[in-house]
């Protein structure tokens, strides 16, 4: 049996079968089959550089191609002598000049043998060209060859011939100082794109020089476009141009140059491709300045100006091609301004990802989702959007704009790092690709043998546990991931949207323009606006840099509230607390719809502002639709519970921790409130006035039950002790506001065996504490705790226990107490107590027989007395929502008379919620439909205006002005409209429901 071949450990396929042949004497003479070794130390050296190839075999095979062609070249200036008897290659000077500078020149070696390893078809070139191998040589200064993508055409008088080889020679140098290392992507790129101009440069000299003999040379200039404008041109790209000729005079002439151009490249280099030009292909070749101008002023789509993002002159008369960009530069730099602009952009990337074949989609990494187009579309948008005031953002190349994108804060540092390393990625495997046949492609092989050269080609080793196919797909794969997951956040980002809408001048921020953008937008204090404006602005720091980017769109947003100025001042508080916190400015350009929503929460909201302002931290909820949904109550329970079990040894930090708790809490609902009225935020469930009232109500149960435990912790009372929160009110019904109070009753079950008076001082103290800890001052909101509705009121003991609530009710209660209960429900503590207390209620709220006729009477004398002795002084009773027409209180009277008399017959009506309780009364034929819709629209709407009331002032409020910025905010969060129209229609709403509130109390 044949012994395995020790060529096989240089990295030749086969055992090294084929590479004993080539290598032997036979072959170049570099391998010792007898001894299965290297002849010579050069020898061993020249196997050490092939087998650090790409391809070792192709890498192999071609040297040996080339030391034959080398041979066979200098047999023909000798006899023609090319191989011996044996067919081995023939000794001759040629092959032992090529083979000793291999030997003697180290860096000759390196670069040779990386491109002979990597591409196919710079080795048929060298083969083609057996003297081109010495161009790679290392010259007398110890330097490289130039690899900056000169043309050195050997002529004065260029032939098509002569510059297809002088731009091969060119191209092998850049590939092979590429393919050695220490040069970078951006190196190569500009020295592809310079290769590119200057071969533009010599086939438009070639061009002009064939022109029909007394044929004036043209003013014609040759722009570079896509990649070669923007200097980033690949090895095997279409070079993408636009003819611009000074005038009409030039254009016949300027057509025949463009036309012979066109021609010349594509035999030379690479195809030339002027579709981008006005029309793409169905416009003519060559316009002249003012003919292009025209076009795009009037027809040019987004997807142009994005074009010309990259133009740049090439060749031809450079002057003209200058004057060109400049005469478009402002159409480029307002093109984000039409309003479709942004939404072009998106369209046109869609377009291109929905063209790519299916089949190859999870493999492009120029077309597919996470390739290069994904950064380029990104980093183009960006451009046009904020370029249009900030000139640094105007390089045509992605990596210099991304790099100025960092620099000006448009983009994070961590973001656009990451979009930097994987454009790097992208366009070494796209240039690895290239370069192997010289051909244009962008889709990574799927052959098992293609993947493994390819990851050699890029550099990748095996390493332990994985090869070099598995660590380049985990590369790839990760850098696809993120290149599309900030793709679709840059792109995406709304701020983008509210930024192309503000005009350019608007949003240079100078003092002049500021001041007068001010003024328009009807700041009331434009010169305290601009205060503002310059605090948050000033300076050089990457702070000032974003703000100036926020701002004007901010601004838009603010001027669109009743209250422009209350707006910026918010949002200049809430930025001297956080400005300073690395992730605030970041949160607001990258975190989708956040600046938005605080711009408008902001300006509406004084409520929501404050709580903001006390817990800036909160902004955070803003970046997510599903933190602005209501929490269940179990989450409530269990998150306000574990908030005070965190300081069980100190009541108050375990308080001041649940009131916390409560802040954030009012914040995310007050948000959700606001945004989503205003389209800002589209819930599975409709978040109406009901829902809202039972959201805060589990808040304020989740609250309460905290502080009931460290009310306990502080306060044990004898073992055995019970003791319940009773819900009343508003709380008990599920329907709190932002403004109300928790109205409840305290009761408790003493311990057994225990005196009365010790289990009585012991809840007593309970609830002192409790009602203590919730209402002291504070950072955080206080929540009022309300025993009045308690037998007797507020001369009635605080606490009473279960027997004695019995033992009131059956003697001394009255039918308001009864009304009361309507309401009540366990909340917190002791749940059987809790249920026993309900189990009372229950007796005294739902009386056997209904009420009696005086007891009718009763309810109606002390309706009518609410009316005249509660309205405040000065109020507006047709507009009060608490206590005026057809408010609350007239359709809470109408249905609780309803269930006090008819509950203990219909077991539906037996609701704590009013709405609930009215639908469950029309079922049972108390109530007309149409009586129920009006009380149902009233009372809905004075709830929905005392809710937004609250949020408009920041402090509670019952009464709806006819007029003024606060009814005009309240307005815009109600959905917007005529505030004077709002008014008629509140008018009209409640006038409908006192009516049928008086039909359903006279019944």
């Amino acid at each position: 049996m044949t012994r395995p071949s020790r060529l096989a450990r240089y990295g030749f396929a086969d055992n090294g079968a084929r590479a004993s042949d080539l290598l032997g004497p036979t072959g170049l003479r570099l391998w010792d089959p007898e001894a299965q070794a290297p002849v010579g130390t050069d020898a061993a050296e020249l196997l050490n550089s092939l087998s650090r190839a790409a391809d070792p075999n192709l890498a192999l095979r071609q040297l040996h191609r080339l030391v034959d062609a080398a041979g066979r070249a200098a047999a023909r200036g000798n006899g023609g002598r090319v191989t011996g008897p044996g067919g081995e290659i023939a000794t001759n000077e040629a092959t032992e000049a090529l083979i000793g500078a291999l030997a003697q020149d180290p860096g000759l070696r390196r670069r040779l043998i990386a491109v002979l390893g990597a591409s196919s078809a710079l080795g048929d070139h060298l083969v083609a060209n057996p003297g081109d191998w010495q161009v790679l040589a290392t010259g007398k200064t110890g330097l490289p060859p130039n690899a900056e993508g000169h043309l050195e055409v050997e002529s004065d008088e260029p032939s098509v011939p002569a510059l297809r080889r002088a731009y091969r020679i060119s191209l092998l140098r850049i590939a092979a100082a590429d393919l050695t290392g220490g040069r970078g992507l951006e190196p190569t790129m500009a020295a592809l794109s310079r290769l590119a101009d200057e071969t533009l440069a010599a086939a438009y000299a070639i061009a002009v020089a064939g022109l029909p003999s007394g044929t004036a040379e043209p003013s014609l200039a040759v722009v570079a476009m896509g990649k070669c404008g923007g200097n980033e041109l690949n090895y095997v790209s279409d070079v993408d141009v636009i003819f611009v000729a000074d005038s009409d005079e030039d254009l016949n002439a300027g057509t025949i140059v463009a036309a012979r151009l066109i021609e010349i490249c594509g035999m030379v280099a690479w195809p030339v491709d002027a579709a981008l030009r006005p029309e793409g292909s169905r416009g003519p070749l060559v316009r002249t300045l003012a003919s292009h101008e025209a076009y795009y002023r009037r027809w040019a789509r987004t997807w142009e100006f994005q074009a010309l993002l990259k133009a740049r002159p090439a060749a031809g008369d450079l002057a003209l091609g200058r004057r060109w960009i400049e005469d478009l530069a402002p159409l480029v730099w307002h093109a984000a301004e039409r309003p479709e602009a942004v939404s072009d952009v998106r369209d046109m990337r869609r377009k291109i990802i929905d063209n790519v074949p299916p089949g190859v989609a999870d493999r492009e990494i120029k077309r597919g989702p996470g390739g290069l187009r994904d950064i380029e579309f990104a980093v183009q948008l960006l451009q046009l959007v904020h370029g249009r005031i900030d000139e640094t953002l105007r390089p045509p190349g992605t990596i210099p704009a991304l790099r100025a994108l960092v620099a000006g804060g448009y983009v994070g540092r961590d973001d656009g790092e990451t979009l930097l390393r994987g454009y790097r990625f992208l366009r070494g495997v796209e240039h690895r690709l290239q370069l192997q046949q010289l051909r244009r492609t962008h889709t990574v092989p799927d052959d098992p043998a293609a993947l493994r050269w390819l990851a050699a080609a890029l550099g990748y080793t095996a390493l332990p546990g994985r090869d070099a196919v598995e660590a380049f797909r985990s590369d790839w794969v990760g850098h696809a991931a993120q290149v599309r997951r900030l793709h679709v956040k840059l792109l995406y980002q709304p701020l983008l949207e509210a930024v192309a809408r503000v005009p350019a001048e608007a949003l240079r921020m100078t003092t002049e323009s500021a001041g007068r953008r001010l003024e328009v937008l009807g700041f009331a204090d434009p010169a305290g606006a601009l205060r503002h404006l310059q605090a948050l602005t000033g300076g050089v720091t990457r702070t000032s840099a974003i703000q100036r980017t926020l701002l004007p769109m901010l601004l838009q947003e603010f001027a669109d509230a009743p209250e422009p100025d209350r707006g910026l001042l918010n949002y200049r508080h809430v930025s001297d607390k956080l400005g300073s916190t690395p992730w605030y400015l970041r949160l607001l350009r990258d975190g989708g719809p956040v600046a938005r929503r605080l711009a408008r929460v902001l300006s509406l909201s004084r409520y929501a502002t404050d709580l903001l302002t006390r817990d800036p931290e909160a902004l955070r909820l803003l970046a997510d639709d599903a933190e602005l949904l209501p929490r269940s109550r179990e989450s409530l329970l269990d998150g306000f519970a574990a908030a005070a079990e965190r300081y069980a040894d100190d009541p108050v930090k375990a308080i001041a921790a649940v009131r916390a708790r409560r802040r954030r809490e009012l914040f995310r609902l007050a948000c959700a409130d606001i945004l989503s009225k205003a389209g800002e935020l589209a819930p599975a469930e409709p978040l109406d006035v009901n829902r809202i009232g039972i959201a805060l109500s589990d808040v304020t149960d989740a609250t309460l039950s905290a502080a009931l435990r460290v009310a306990r912790r502080a306060h044990p009372g004898p073992a055995g002790l019970k003791f319940a929160i009773i819900g009343m009110g508003r709380l008990g019904g599920y329907e709190m506001s932002y403004p109300s109070d928790a109205d409840v009753l305290f009761v408790y079950e003493p311990a057994p065996g225990t005196p009365e008076n010790e289990s009585s001082s012991a809840s007593l103290a309970i609830a002192e504490q409790l009602r203590k800890l919730l209402t002291a001052p504070a950072p955080d909101p206080e929540l009022g705790i309300d025993a009045d509705l308690r037998p007797e009121g507020r001369q009635g003991p605080l606490v009473r226990s279960l027997a004695a609530y019995q033992q009131y009710y059956a003697r001394w209660s009255r039918v308001w107490e009864a009304q009361a209960l309507l309401r009540a429900r366990f909340v917190s503590g002791d749940h059987d107590l809790g249920l026993k207390f309900e189990e009372l209620a229950d007796r005294i709220r739902y009386p056997e027989g209904g009420l009696t006729r005086e007891q009718v009477v009763e309810i109606r004398r002390i309706k009518a007395r609410v009316e005249v002795e509660r309205l405040p002084r000065n109020a507006d009773p047709h507009t009060h929502t608490k206590l005026g027409r057809g408010g609350l209180s007239d359709v809470e009277w109408a249905i609780q008379l309803l269930q006090l008399r008819h509950a203990y017959a219909e077991p539906d009506l037996r609701k704590t919620r009013t709405l609930e309780a009215l639908d469950a009364a029309v079922a049972a034929k108390l109530v007309d439909k149409v009586d129920a819709a009006a009380m149902t629209a009233g009372w809905t709407l004075a709830a929905q205006v005392r809710n937004a009331l609250t949020l408009v002032r920041g402090r509670p409020t019952d009464q709806l002005p006819r007029h003024g910025v606060e009814l005009a905010g309240t307005v815009m969060l109600l959905g917007g409209g005529d505030p004077g129209e709002f008014v008629d229609r509140y008018l009209r709403l409640t006038r409908r429901s006192r009516a049928a509130m008086e039909r359903v109390l006279e019944s």
